[in-house]
C-alpha cells in the first residue's frame, strides 16, 4: 500500500503554484474555475491541509476521496466545505481522461478580518463535516449557487476598490446561507441513508447501555458515536438536530435518563447504585442531570410511583 503523502498549504499563492495556475490577483482570496487546474502528477493517496477556507463544487473529478478506509467516487455535482486545518484525503485515479469541472472559492482567515463574517463563518458547521457527507445539489440549486461564484469571480476579476471586501464578503455570505438551507433540506430528502445511520446509532446505544460499558466508562463520547458510525462529530449532531430536534449529546442524555427512569420504576436498587451503574461517580451529578430533565429528583419519582 502506498504511503499517504501529505501537503500543508499555508497561502492561497502557493496553492496556486502547486496546481499550475498563474498568481492570483488578490493573495488573500481566489475564485477558480477547476478545469484550469493542472495538479501534479502524485502516485498514491494524498492528504492535503490548507491554512485558508476552501468552498469547491466539483463535477466528475478524477478521484477517489477517502475518509478513514472508505473509498467514494463521485459523478454528480456536490459541495465541499473545508475550514483551516482541516485534512481533506484523495486519490487520483489512473487512466481517467475525463476532465473535471466546476469551481473553488478560496479564503484566508485575513480577508474576512474585523468583518462579522468572521465570527459567523465558524458557526457552520458543515466546514466540519467529512468528505463522503458533501452536499448533493439539485439541478436548481446547483444553478442558483454556481450563479453566486460567479458573482464572486467577476468581482474577484474587476478593479480593486474600496468596496470591493464588503461586496465579496456580502455574496460569500448569502451562498454560504444558501447552502446552510440545502444541508437542512438534505437531512430531511435523503431519507433513507439518514435514518439508516439513526436506525445504527440506536442499535449501538442500546448494545452499550446493555453491556456493562456504561458502568465502567460512562457515557460513549461523541467522538466514539460518530467514528462507530463512520460518519463526522459535527455531521452526526446535525443530522439528529434537523430530525429529532436534540444534538447527539441531548440524545444520549435523552436515553439514559429513560434507562434511570426504568431502573427507578421497575428496581429496588438505591439511587446511588443506579447511579454508579449508570456509570456517575457520584450521585450528586446523576441527581443534578435527572432533576434538570425532567424537573424532580430521582427520589421524587420514584415516589411518584407509590
Amino acid at each position: 500500500m502506498s504511503q499517504t503523502q501529505q501537503y500543508r498549504i499555508k497561502s492561497i499563492s502557493e496553492y496556486h503554484k502547486l496546481m499550475g495556475l498563474p498568481k492570483p490577483e488578490h493573495p488573500l482570496i481566489s475564485v477558480i474555475d477547476i478545469r484550469t487546474v493542472v495538479p501534479p502528477y502524485i502516485d498514491g493517496p494524498v492528504s492535503l491541509i490548507f491554512d485558508f477556507y476552501s468552498v469547491s463544487l466539483k463535477r466528475a473529478f478524477n478521484a477517489r476521496y477517502k475518509y478513514g478506509q472508505q473509498t467514494y467516487d463521485f459523478d454528480e455535482g456536490l459541495m465541499f466545505f473545508m475550514a483551516p486545518a482541516q485534512v481533506f484525503g484523495f486519490e487520483f485515479e489512473k487512466d481517467i481522461n475525463q476532465r473535471p469541472e466546476g469551481w473553488m472559492i478560496l479564503v484566508h482567515p485575513d480577508f474576512l478580518w474585523n468583518t462579522p463574517l468572521a465570527k459567523t463563518i465558524k458557526e457552520y458547521e458543515y466546514f466540519n463535516y467529512s468528505v463522503h457527507e458533501a452536499l448533493y445539489l439539485s439541478d436548481k440549486e446547483e444553478t442558483m449557487i454556481t450563479g453566486l461564484a460567479m458573482s464572486m469571480e467577476q468581482e474577484y476579476h474587476s478593479a480593486i476598490d474600496k468596496f470591493s471586501q464588503p461586496v465579496i464578503i456580502a455574496q460569500l455570505e448569502l451562498l454560504l446561507t444558501y447552502a446552510d438551507r440545502f444541508y437542512q433540506r438534505q437531512f430531511i430528502t435523503r431519507k433513507i441513508n439518514n435514518h439508516a445511520i439513526l436506525s445504527r446509532l440506536e442499535e449501538l446505544l442500546s448494545a452499550y447501555f446493555k453491556s456493562d460499558a456504561i458502568a465502567k466508562q460512562g457515557l460513549p463520547t461523541v467522538t466514539y458515536i460518530a467514528e462507530t458510525l463512520n460518519v463526522s462529530p459535527g455531521y452526526l449532531s446535525s443530522l439528529l438536530k434537523s430530525l429529532t430536534g436534540q444534538t447527539t449529546q441531548q440524545h444520549l442524555h435523552h436515553k439514559l435518563i429513560e434507562l434511570a427512569k426504568e431502573k427507578l420504576s421497575t428496581t429496588n436498587l438505591s439511587v446511588s447504585e443506579i447511579a454508579y451503574e449508570l456509570g456517575f461517580e457520584h450521585l450528586q451529578s446523576f441527581s443534578k442531570l435527572f432533576k434538570t430533565k425532567t424537573n424532580l429528583s430521582p427520589v421524587e419519582f420514584r415516589q411518584s410511583f407509590n
